[in-house]
């Protein structure tokens, strides 16, 4: 009841910031099931024009609501870069992978593929990898450089807030083993789904790519690998270390300057 009374205050707030935030019913055919998301649309919102989409994902434990709830000042962006921001929901914790272990957990092939679909057929969009950027925050900066690796023809951008980015230093946290598997019995299945182990699908300007993560944070040593393997790849990207832990309080600092990231890629597509 707390959370669907503070979500009503952000979606009453909004109406004063002019955004509108808008919680939609998607539907995964992969998964059987109804899964909800936040839309936030520019205030001069209009079926005449194509806006690009930032795909803005939750950590573990959260879900569609998070970033309204928690910063509500994101809607704000919409106004400032003209762009569609969509909040879906990965469950508790799907880490944003189709798990072979838990069934019924679909979620790079839900928000991948199906949700872009839904989007795109719901909202005037700019329905191609050149207006499509995707970020997120801890398990949703996993999922958010998971989903874009994979997924190149579908994202043309792409982010991580403090990002999960290597699984295997932590075999008993997160209900990973729910995901995976024990790690000592199923070592492979924790490799291949570790973002920092998908750096060889990469070549030069594939995508365009914002890392960043605090410098008091427990997987900035993992953010830290991440960015030196793609230095000895060449592939370009930005990366930034903040004060900061893993916090609301630095992720709502960092999305501002992931939006403006994003703001500008879109604009060199125009």
């Amino acid at each position: 009841m707390r959370q669907i009374l503070s979500l009503l205050f952000v979606l009453c707030t909004t109406q004063l910031l002019a955004a509108k935030v808008d919680t939609v019913n998607t539907f995964s055919a992969s998964m059987h099931k109804e899964i909800r998301a936040v839309v936030i649309t520019p205030s001069d919102y209009s079926s005449s024009q194509h806006y690009p989409v930032l795909y803005l994902l939750h950590g573990y434990s959260g879900n569609y609501s998070d970033w309204v709830i928690k910063d509500p000042s994101l809607v704000t962006l919409t106004d400032q870069y003209h762009m569609i921001i969509v909040c879906p929901d990965g469950d508790f914790g799907s880490w944003y992978i189709d798990s072979e272990v838990k069934k019924g957990s679909k979620y790079e092939t839900y928000v991948g593929t199906e949700l872009i679909n839904w989007i795109d057929q719901h909202y005037s969009t700019i329905a191609n990898r050149t207006g499509r950027a995707i970020t997120g925050l801890s398990m949703g900066g996993h999922g958010a450089l998971f989903l874009a690796f994979r997924h190149p023809n579908t994202f043309g951008a792409a982010g991580s807030m403090s990002g999960g980015v290597d699984l295997r230093p932590f075999p008993l946290n997160w209900d990973l083993e729910k995901l995976l598997g024990k790690y000592s019995e199923s070592p492979e299945r924790w490799e291949k789904n570790s973002v920092i182990n998908m750096v060889n699908l990469l070549t030069p300007h594939l995508l365009e790519l914002s890392i960043d993560c605090g410098a008091e944070d427990f997987f900035h040593n993992c953010n830290d690998r991440l960015h030196e393997l793609l230095l000895e790849r060449n592939i370009p990207h930005d990366y930034t270390v903040r004060p900061g832990g893993h916090t609301w309080e630095y992720w709502s600092n960092s999305i501002q300057y992931q939006a403006l990231f994003f703001h500008n890629y879109f604009d060199r597509k125009k």
